[in-house]
């Protein structure tokens, strides 16, 4: 059972603290009956599930009268969801990315069209802000939205976006032109059935998660779809990320945890002369470390989540400091899992070798490891 002390933690209020005992309850009832085989369709499960048990309410805000995300709740519920399922967490931290721009920029009519479906798990959302020439670099998107009297004409393409092909609606961001680089974009919503919006390629990566590559031509949206200011996107883009961010790095705390968990069990377990595994120093000494780095990684999630809640306007470095280092450091629990459960740990279907799979994809993702320590850097040097 992973641990449960750090809910002890000041960053925490009890409502923190029943929300993450009440999730852990029902994810350990309503998970295990979700059929992995095929991915969209437990995307789709997973979704309906989170609706039906509430708790994609924390994703989007309620439009009426709910103005912010509150960051520790969103951490909580993915490090929780990430410890039990990693497509459960995919699907929950998606349906927040996904609406994201809306709900913190949006006006009351997009908010009332599109938040309570997400809420209630009955529509999925995604983020489409990834070009394949520009990966990280925001401020070089090249996909272009040009006003046409009532509409905007959207060219271009994005790749790498989570939900792709299941999505019912995108978030996208496109070049407007108001000035050059990252002050000329702007944010639209675009619905999947639109006319000119096509999905071009699935991709398939070492964990399955719904990912795909989407071509626009001649896509024509409403004015109306615009989120917040024209122009605005890439502060847009930024503050959206400045939450999501941190939960990136919860779900990689989530991910550690159960492999610290599932190493226990088999080092105290597993016998070797007689002894079990845990009695040999240097297996000692893999779990310290690996018990070092799941708190001192939980402390850096939780400072960026605070601050955030409490209301700092930017956790820029903070939020950074927390992916960067929570995501590698839960690569290096999970090997160490991996190593102390020898063939075990590397054959397919196992819980460590499925872990495995899921840790790489974070630290790449949302801004990749050397762009954080870009971020780091810049942040301190500002200082």
């Amino acid at each position: 059972m992973a641990d449960k002390s750090f809910l002890t933690w000041p960053f925490f209020e009890d409502h923190h603290r029943t929300l993450a005992t009440a999730l852990d309850t029902w994810a350990t009832q309503s998970l295990v009956n979700i059929d992995h085989s095929d991915t969209d369709a437990a995307c789709r499960a997973l979704v309906s599930a989170l609706g039906d048990g509430g708790w994609l309410e924390h994703a989007a805000v309620d439009h009426h009268g709910v103005s912010k995300l509150d960051v520790r709740s969103l951490c909580l519920i993915r490090e929780t969801l990430a410890r039990h399922d990693g497509l459960a967490d995919f699907s929950f931290a998606m349906q927040g990315l996904g609406t994201g721009a809306i709900s913190l920029f949006g006006t009351d009519q997009q908010k009332a069209e599109w938040l309570p479906k997400i809420r209630a798990g009955t529509s999925i959302s995604a983020f489409a802000l990834t070009e394949p020439q520009s990966g990280s670099d925001v401020a070089n998107s090249t996909m272009t939205a040009t006003l046409d009297g009532d509409n905007y004409v959207l060219n271009g393409e994005k790749t790498w976006i989570s939900n792709g092909g299941i999505a019912d609606f995108y978030t996208v961001f496109a070049r407007t032109g108001e000035a050059p680089g990252a002050r000329g974009l702007s944010a639209f919503i675009v619905p999947a059935a639109t006319r000119g919006l096509d999905v071009v390629e699935r991709l398939a990566t070492i964990a399955p998660h719904p990912l795909a590559t989407l071509q626009f031509k001649d896509c024509r949206v409403p004015v109306s779809t615009l989120i917040g200011n024209s122009g605005a996107g890439f502060k847009i883009a930024m503050s959206v990320l400045d939450v999501f961010r941190t939960t990136v790095a919860a779900a990689a705390l989530g991910f550690a945890r159960r492999a610290l968990d599932e190493a226990i069990v088999r080092v105290t377990t597993r016998q070797i002369q007689g002894a079990p595994l845990f009695d040999l120093q240097m297996v000692q000494g893999h779990i310290a470390d690996m018990a070092v780095d799941i708190d001192a990684s939980a402390l850096l999630v939780y400072r960026a989540a605070w601050a955030k809640d409490k209301g700092a306007p930017r956790v820029t470095r903070e939020a950074a400091m927390a992916k960067l280092f929570s995501t590698d450091q839960a690569q290096k629990v999970i090997d160490r899992a991996v190593q102390l459960h020898g063939g075990d740990g590397v054959k397919s279907g196992e819980t460590v070798e499925k872990l495995y799979r899921e840790i790489r994809a974070l630290r790449i993702y949302e801004g990749a490891s050397d762009i954080q320590r870009v971020i780091i850097a810049r942040q301190t040097i500002g200082q």
